[in-house]
C-alpha cells in the first residue's frame, strides 16, 4: 500500500513534465508556421496576382485564387517588352561572376590559409575589415575605377568589379584551414606543385565550401541592382533586376499593370530557388561524406 503511494506522486509530476512539454512544443510549431506564413504569403500573393487580369488585380489585390486564371501577363512580358534581353543579360553575367568568384575566392583562400608571405595577417585584417563596409558606400569609387579603366557600359564592366568577394575568401580561407597540412604534404612527396596540390588535391576536399560560394555567388549577382545601376545605361545592357526595377517603378508602363510586374518577379525567383534547392542537397551530401571520412 505504502509503496503505490510512493509511486503515485513521481508518476503524476512526470505526467505533468510531459504534458507541458507538449504544450510548449505545440506552441513552438505555431509561432513556427505562422512565422512562415508571414514569409511565403507576399509570395502567394506575387504568383497568384501573375494569373489575374488588370481588373481582377485592382478589385481584388489580396485573393489568392483569381477570378479567371490567364497568362495574359507573361505573353505580354515575352512578346511585347525586352524582358527576353534582361534574362540573357542576368544569366551571362549572373554565370560568369560566379565561376570568376568560385575561383579567384578559392585560390586567396588557399593562398591565405597555406602560403607564408610577409603582411599576411595585415591583408586579412583588411579583408575581414572590407565585409563591414556596405556595399553602397562603395558605388562611387567602383563608377570612378571602372569609368578610368573605360570598361563603362560594357559587360566587362558589369562583370569585373564582382569577381571577387571579401566574405568568399574568408569562409574559403577558413575551410582550407580545417584540412590536415598531411594530405598536401604527400602529394608534395609525389611531385605536385603548389597549384596541383590545390586543384588536384584541396579543392575537391572544400565541396561544401565551394558549394556554399556557388550559392551565395549566383544569389548575390543574380539579384544585384545597385552596381549595374552605376556600371551601365545602354538599354542592350539592362539586366532582370533593373528591368523589374523599371517595370515596378512605372518607367516602360502606363497604370498599375499589377499582373505583368508580379509576373516579371515571379521568374526571376525562379533560378535563385532552384540554384538554393539543388545545392543545398549537394552541401548536405558533401558534408555526410566528410563525416564519415
Amino acid at each position: 500500500m505504502s509503496t503505490e503511494t510512493g509511486l503515485e506522486p513521481r508518476y503524476t509530476r512526470t505526467r505533468h513534465r510531459t504534458a507541458r512539454g507538449i504544450a510548449a512544443r505545440s506552441l513552438l510549431y505555431a509561432v513556427l508556421i505562422a512565422i512562415a506564413v508571414v514569409y511565403i504569403f507576399p509570395f502567394l500573393i506575387d504568383l497568384a496576382t501573375s494569373f489575374k487580369s488588370e481588373a481582377d488585380a485592382a478589385g481584388d489585390p489580396l485573393s489568392l485564387i483569381p477570378q479567371t486564371w490567364t497568362t495574359a501577363a507573361y505573353q505580354r512580358l515575352f512578346l511585347s517588352s525586352d524582358f527576353p534581353v534582361w534574362f540573357k543579360n542576368s544569366v551571362i553575367v549572373t554565370l560568369l561572376v560566379t565561376a570568376g568568384r568560385v575561383f579567384l575566392d578559392s585560390l586567396a583562400g588557399y593562398a591565405l590559409a597555406r602560403l607564408q608571405f610577409r603582411g599576411r595577417n595585415t591583408l586579412f585584417a583588411l579583408l575581414v575589415g572590407v565585409m563591414a563596409v556596405p556595399g553602397v558606400v562603395l558605388l562611387i569609387p567602383k563608377f570612378l575605377v571602372i569609368n578610368q579603366l573605360g570598361i563603362y557600359d560594357s559587360y566587362a564592366g558589369m562583370i569585373v568589379p564582382l569577381l571577387t568577394d571579401a566574405a568568399g575568401i574568408f569562409i574559403m580561407k577558413n575551410f582550407f584551414e580545417s584540412i590536415p597540412a598531411s594530405v598536401e604534404e604527400q602529394a608534395r612527396i609525389d611531385g605536385a606543385g603548389p597549384f596541383r596540390v590545390f586543384w588536384s588535391v584541396v579543392l575537391p576536399m572544400a565541396r561544401p565550401a565551394v558549394i556554399t560560394i556557388v550559392i551565395l555567388s549566383f544569389q548575390g549577382s543574380w539579384n544585384e541592382l545597385a552596381h549595374f545601376i552605376v556600371s551601365s545605361q545602354s538599354p542592350g545592357l539592362t539586366t532582370l533586376t533593373k528591368g523589374v526595377a523599371q517595370l515596378a517603378s512605372g518607367q516602360l508602363s502606363q497604370g498599375t499593370q499589377y499582373p505583368l510586374k508580379l509576373a516579371a518577379a515571379a521568374i526571376m525567383t525562379i533560378p535563385v530557388a532552384i540554384v538554393f534547392f539543388v545545392f543545398q542537397k549537394r552541401i548536405l551530401n558533401a558534408s555526410d561524406g566528410a563525416v564519415k571520412e
